[in-house]
């Protein structure tokens, strides 16, 4: 899915992983134990808490660091964070989604605020970039789930409205309320997904020349750094081939 935060990014951002692994885990626990506060803190009983959980796992979480986030949760440790999301625009004039947990609303802000402003971009208002949005439950598998005739029977059978497939992963798109019923079948099938979530899905896509795309990176990479901003969405396509010479700077 062309300007999907995740998947777009990996050329450009294999090489920097590794350093950000603590930092990764950081996130991935503040999620598990905000989606335990959300509900029961049992995976099987909270949609919300497995895919959390799954993420984790997925993001190479040791399991009692995932087992820590959850016991936060139940014994009320920790601080309350809120999910603030805010709306922009980068280089090109490409939307951008910027999803948040934050323990303080002003620090995040003012973060968000200057990362844009320093890379070519702007704060919007609420309302201004998500209606060039769907909002779609999404799953995700590695690409040695199956080969993309398998996936996409698969999720056909479970309900999904829409597949796509690449070298490195599977998306399979639901309707919101849809995500985890299609999900847990899926399971039944394919077995423990990569990533089951909620997401934007731009309903059209803006193509970035070299240039602009050089500051679009820089400015999406400023906003994943911050240890407040949970995931990154964005209405972008870029050539493979520019990725690739992006990655190499």
């Amino acid at each position: 899915m062309a300007g999907h935060s995740k998947f777009k990014n990996i050329m450009y951002r294999k090489g920097a992983q590794d350093k950000k692994r603590s930092a990764l885990f950081s996130k991935l626990s503040r999620e598990v134990t905000v989606a335990a506060k959300s509900g029961l803190p049992d995976p099987n009983a909270n949609p919300r808490l497995r895919a959390a959980v799954a993420a984790a796992r997925s993001g190479g979480m040791p399991k009692d660091n995932i087992e820590r986030a959850i016991a936060k949760a139940i014994g009320g440790d920790g601080d309350n964070y809120e999910e603030l999301r805010y709306e922009g625009f980068g280089p090109s004039g490409v939307s951008l989604i910027i999803e948040t947990l934050t323990d303080n609303r002003n620090r995040t802000a003012t973060n968000v605020r200057t990362a844009l402003s320093k890379n070519g971009g702007n704060l919007g208002t609420s309302g201004s970039v998500t209606h060039g949005f769907d909002r779609m439950g999404l799953i995700t598998y590695k690409a040695e789930a199956g080969d993309p005739d398998k996936i996409f029977e698969a999720a056909l059978e479970a309900g999904a409205e829409d597949v796509s497939s690449s070298e490195d992963e599977h998306e399979i798109w639901t309707a919101q309320a849809d995500l985890h019923e299609v999900a847990g079948k899926l399971e039944a099938v394919l077995g423990e997904p990569e990533g089951v979530k909620l997401a934007w899905r731009p309903q059209t896509v803006i193509n970035v020349d070299e240039d602009n795309a050089r500051t679009l990176m820089r400015l999406i990479e400023t906003l994943e750094d911050d240890d407040d901003v949970q995931t990154v969405w964005a209405n972008y396509d870029i050539d493979d081939e520019v990725m690739e010479r992006l990655g190499q700077e």
